[in-house]
């Protein structure tokens, strides 16, 4: 209930209108106080606070450090402050959630069925709702119906999913069939998205993991080696096709500016800054520059927090990366590289990687299968 309740908190409330028009307070209430429940479920569980040591949360708690210092100049707005308080909640719930990580599957499980019921009212609302799930103002894209997911979200969502569900099968820890019922779908939903990162990301994020078992799992070299005889034959054959999808319509000129994203980079990496600014940035915000949305995890985090916490970020992802070589090769070590790679990958084109989001969700899953087991019997 905690790891769905912190899910629902990075929904979001803002996407594609829905078939029940809730006004947007009404959904940000739903998502702060599904954190604040899932807070509370965790200390019930741990009253005694018994956390197991994780350098990526040490990381992310300085980074939220850093945060609160940057946002208390009020550069960004009071709203700055309660973006602190929601992260250093959702940091506080993932410490408390610390002493159930023992490197086994648990979490992988909870993180499928959640956002699997998330992309199963995405499908409930293209069945029930064709036009609002498939709107004009995406192009045609995606989106959530039931609850207002942009396509980039449903992507995401999608992508994950499908890719953990088919490394448990190669793993052995599933069926087929189990697999199939959860990747099918979500590949199907993530096609309908026309979402190039999530795309990218599934697949270098399954070379990477597949790639891991490749030297002590046959059934892994098979499909290994199936994946890139695949890629190579839909390259050559189709080639133009897949062309046709990347681009979505697009200009050449405004594929080439990522959507219009480099324009924003370029408008904010030219912006006069003071010391303190470049230092610690301006404060948690909305992830946007002169009102335009940022996408770039790198970029928001330099911006919101400046060069400490840009070298945060890089920090706690290159020691889940170091970590996750350092172990024997096995299926826990490949979803966790799965997991890395894919938020690596998108933080190219996305935010997230400096907030309380999905990405830091999914490196919390990739901490927890790292994770030595824990002698306590729970």
């Amino acid at each position: 209930m905690a790891w769905g309740l912190l899910i629902l908190n990075t929904l979001g409330s803002t996407g594609a209108q829905t078939v029940i028009p809730f006004p947007r307070s009404v959904m940000q209430l739903v998502t702060m106080g599904s954190l604040v429940i899932a807070f509370a479920i965790a200390l019930v569980l741990n009253l005694r606070l018994r956390i197991r040591p994780s350098a990526y949360l040490l990381l992310l708690t300085l980074l939220l450090v850093v945060s609160i210092v940057s946002s208390l100049h009020l550069e960004s707005g009071l709203g700055a402050l309660f973006r602190c308080f929601r992260l250093s909640l959702f940091v506080s719930t993932l410490w408390l959630l610390t002493r159930w990580w023992d490197g086994g599957f648990t979490f992988v499980r909870h993180h499928i069925r959640a956002y699997g019921v998330v992309l199963v009212t995405v499908a409930v609302g293209l069945v029930i709702a064709p036009g609002k799930a498939l709107p004009a103002i995406y192009g045609g894209r995606l989106s959530g119906a039931v609850w207002p997911l942009t396509p980039p979200q449903v992507a995401q969502y999608a992508a994950v999913i499908a890719g953990l569900a088919l490394l448990l099968w190669l793993g052995r820890r599933t069926d087929r069939k189990s697999a199939l019922i959860v990747a099918i779908p979500a590949i199907g939903l993530l096609m309908l998205t026309h979402t190039r990162t999530a795309t990218l990301g599934l697949i270098i994020g399954l070379l990477v993991a597949i790639g891991s078992l490749t030297l002590t799992n046959a059934r892994a070299r098979k499909v290994f080696t199936a994946l890139l005889l695949l890629a190579g034959f839909s390259a050559i054959a189709l080639g133009s096709l897949l062309q046709t999808w990347f681009l979505r319509g697009q200009s050449q000129d405004n594929f080439s500016t990522l959507t219009g994203r480099a324009k924003v980079w370029d408008a904010l990496l030219s912006a006069p800054r003071s010391v303190s600014d470049s230092l610690f940035g301006v404060g948690l915000g909305d992830k946007s520059y002169n009102g335009l949305p940022i996408d770039n995890s790198w970029l928001a985090v330099f911006h919101e927090q400046g060069y400490v916490g840009v070298l945060l970020v890089a920090a706690f992802l290159l020691v889940l990366v170091f970590v996750a070589l350092l172990r024997p090769p096995s299926l826990a070590r490949a979803c966790a590289l799965f997991l890395i790679t894919y938020c690596i990958s998108a933080s190219y084109t996305e935010a997230g990687l400096g907030d309380a989001s999905p990405y830091l969700l999914h490196l919390a899953v990739a901490a927890s299968l790292l994770a030595t087991p824990s002698r306590e019997t729970t």
